[in-house]
């Protein structure tokens, strides 16, 4: 037994040793619990309350809208009951299962790469090196499997490809599993059609069809088509409502923005799918193609990985560049659907290249092993160090629990004293899902789509004060995801603390158009000094020791 575990260890330490770093990395959610410092952005203000309200509605394959947003959400505008992560917040307390889903996305994204890299690469350090910084990386949380999980993916169709109808059959099993932790929206839409036109090319080159593979392309755009029934139920079937997407006016910037935006997602990445490239990645890249040219190497992948990402930066920001807009304003697609969302697939392609670089470095520079050993222990470090916890208590960002001050809500609601489906409520200095998650009912939200009719009538809300900042009334009247109480001086912040020294003496809403929707009270982090100018009454103020908010209760007035 004992020869056994030691044979084991002496042929897997590789992999052990990089499981137990995971494990260091992954610790704050499991020690800290609600007292870790996680994500706000697209995070705590957003799709952990979705999945929260969802769970808690009971309402998984229902098409019935959820009360508690906007006078009524449309269910079709949250996920699915195919989507496992909707049943991890059914299963588990909020917290619980975002830790659940963090363990799987780092572990996925560590083995994926590492099955990937092996297929082309013989030093298994360097594979579990590379594998494990791609595994530390700052995925979106709510991703899941949308970008951590695109080496697995590319791994298994590139084995069924090779191995045709002979791949291990937990190859395919795994392979369908994946569509329900992950976006089709997001990632694999792009990822699925480069796998199409990898098929198509297979066919023209070699005159004969490898069925296995088209099969397995078929067979996952199928499974993602079923879990997105009702997107397409209310696309092609219902007749829904009318999203906020189809007034989105997005995409003026001119050609040299263009460039720089491009230079910019090359260099430094974007906050959904940072690679955390910069600084270690690319001088090694570069340092790699001096190294091939002195020995007069031809590293084609290498080189064709780094334009393709080239092309994917450059894609990106074109999305954006004014010339497109004639196509936007002609094609509904081209102006609700994000194309340029394809440069999801940067960090994999940064990090294959990054293990072709070093492979380069190890065989072919002298004392290229220590110095590729140096490198990786380095780029792990410097992901490492943009771990969640680290990194946002660094910011001095509120914890799970600070964030959402459940007790500070509760005595909220003993004060109003009335059930919480029979007033609505708006927010202002703060993210309006604080509210939600407690269990408020709110008129303002953030939501990937809702009624175009309802923004219209939300901003009748805030138009004077949009009409004091252009920056704000562009932000909202060419996007509006986010159906917030604008403040004009306060622009796009939403974080008070109760240590704010911050008043707001100039507040200007437009009270009958709240009173019209159904508004009753005002929830704000900051006081409002001139609340009797916009017929709101002050109630009362609501602090303790747990939260770093102070709320500021006001009542709208009857008129």
């Amino acid at each position: 037994m004992s020869s056994t575990i030691s044979n084991i260890f002496s042929n897997y330490k590789h992999i052990l040793v990089a499981c137990l770093i995971i494990a260091v990395y992954l610790s704050p959610y499991y020690i800290l619990g609600e007292d870790t410092h996680i994500r706000v952005h697209d995070n705590l203000d957003s799709n952990i309350v979705w999945y929260k309200l969802l769970a808690e509605s009971g309402q998984f394959f229902s098409m019935t809208e959820l009360p508690n947003v906007i006078n009524g959400l449309p269910r079709s505008t949250l996920a699915t009951p195919f989507d496992f992560m909707v049943w991890l917040y059914v299963l588990f307390e909020p917290m619980t299962a975002y830790t659940i889903g963090q363990t799987i996305m780092r572990f996925a994204g560590f083995f994926g790469m590492y099955l990937l890299l092996r297929r082309f690469i013989d030093s298994k350090w360097i594979v579990t090196g590379v594998s494990l910084a791609f595994a530390m990386l700052p995925f979106w949380p709510s991703g899941w499997l949308s970008i951590a999980g695109l080496p697995l993916a590319l791994h298994l169709f590139l084995s069924i490809r090779d191995l045709r109808w002979q791949a291990p059959w937990y190859h395919w099993l795994v392979l369908m599993l994946i569509p329900f932790l992950s976006n089709f929206i997001l990632t694999f839409v792009f990822f699925l059609g480069l796998m199409g036109v990898l098929w198509l090319i297979d066919w023209i080159r070699f005159k004969q069809s490898n069925w296995a593979f088209f099969t397995a392309i078929a067979g996952m755009t199928t499974i993602y088509m079923i879990k997105n029934y009702m997107i397409l139920y209310a696309m092609f079937i219902s007749e829904g409502f009318t999203s906020h997407r189809e007034d989105l006016d997005l995409g003026y910037n001119s050609l040299s923005r263009t460039f720089g935006l491009a230079f910019e997602n090359f260099t430094t990445g974007h906050t959904h799918d940072m690679a955390n490239h910069t600084s270690i990645i690319l001088p090694v890249i570069g340092l790699a193609l001096i190294v091939a040219l002195y020995r007069r190497l031809k590293p084609k992948w290498l080189i064709g990985l780094v334009l393709f990402n080239a092309a994917l930066s450059f894609w990106y920001a074109l999305w954006y560049w004014e010339g497109l807009r004639v196509v936007k304003d002609n094609f509904m697609v081209a102006n609700t659907f994000n194309f340029a969302r394809i440069h999801f697939l940067d960090p994999m392609i940064w990090y294959i290249a990054f293990a072709l670089a070093l492979w380069i470095l190890w065989k072919h520079m002298r004392l290229g092993k220590a110095v590729v050993s140096v490198l990786i222990i380095t780029q792990c470090l410097n992901v490492f160090w943009v771990n969640e916890e680290l990194k946002y208590d660094r910011l001095d960002m509120p914890t799970f629990a600070e964030f959402y001050s459940e007790e500070l809500f509760d005595s909220i609601e003993s004060y109003i004293g009335e059930d919480q489906s029979d007033y609505k409520v708006v927010s202002v200095a703060m993210h309006p899902t604080i509210a939600q998650f407690n269990g408020f009912y709110t008129l303002d939200t953030y939501n990937n789509s809702f009624p175009l009719d309802y923004k219209y009538q939300f901003r009748e809300i805030i138009e004077p004060e949009l009409e004091k900042n252009p920056s704000l009334k562009n932000y909202f009247d060419t996007w509006g995801g986010r159906l917030y109480m604008y403040v004009a001086e306060l622009g796009e912040n939403y974080i008070f603390s109760k240590n704010s020294d911050r008043v707001l003496d100039n507040l200007d809403i437009n009270t009958d158009a709240l009173r019209e929707l159904g508004g009753d009270y005002v929830l704000s982090a900051l006081p409002i000094e001139n609340h009797e100018e916009n017929q709101l009454a002050f109630e009362r103020s609501f602090e303790n020791n747990q939260s770093p908010l102070r709320i500021y209760l006001y009542r709208v007035e009857s008129e």
